[in-house]
């Protein structure tokens, strides 16, 4: 099973960054978490383990309503939230990568309905952010 949905895009990291960030408020989701892969991996690691990784953040992005819903029908789920959105960018590549977490996979670790109806609406709003990069 993919875990991701994911698109391509020939953006500069700059903007690919910062019209990611917008398609997913045009969602309704916010950021709450960034991390930088590449400035983690060059301070513990090393300067080449950095360079080789390249541009690399993961966005911990949350839609408040779906994370309240899905909690509430089961508390379990904060686990697995916020929602994950990776931007990525290799060395010498130009084009940027922009993932995100399929939420069909939190209906595969916890099967109720409740969940799957949550996981349907953020996949659909991940889903349309992706598109968003693509116009």
């Amino acid at each position: 099973m993919a875990y991701t949905h994911s698109i391509t895009v020939p953006l500069a990291w700059d903007d690919a960054v910062a019209r990611t960030r917008e398609a997913l408020a045009g969602q309704g989701f916010g950021v709450l978490t960034e991390i930088d892969v590449r400035a983690t991996f060059t301070q513990k690691l090393g300067q080449d383990a950095g360079d080789q990784i390249g541009d690399y953040i993961i966005l911990g992005a949350c839609n408040p309503q779906l994370a309240q819903r899905g909690i509430t029908a089961e508390p379990q789920l904060g686990a697995l939230l916020p929602c994950n959105v990776v931007v990525r960018r290799a060395p010498d590549a130009s084009e940027t990568t922009v993932e995100t977490v399929d939420p069909q996979t939190m209906v595969q670790l916890a099967d109720s309905e409740a969940v799957r109806e949550v996981a349907d609406d953020a996949d659909s709003r991940l889903t349309a952010a992706l598109k968003t990069l693509s116009r």
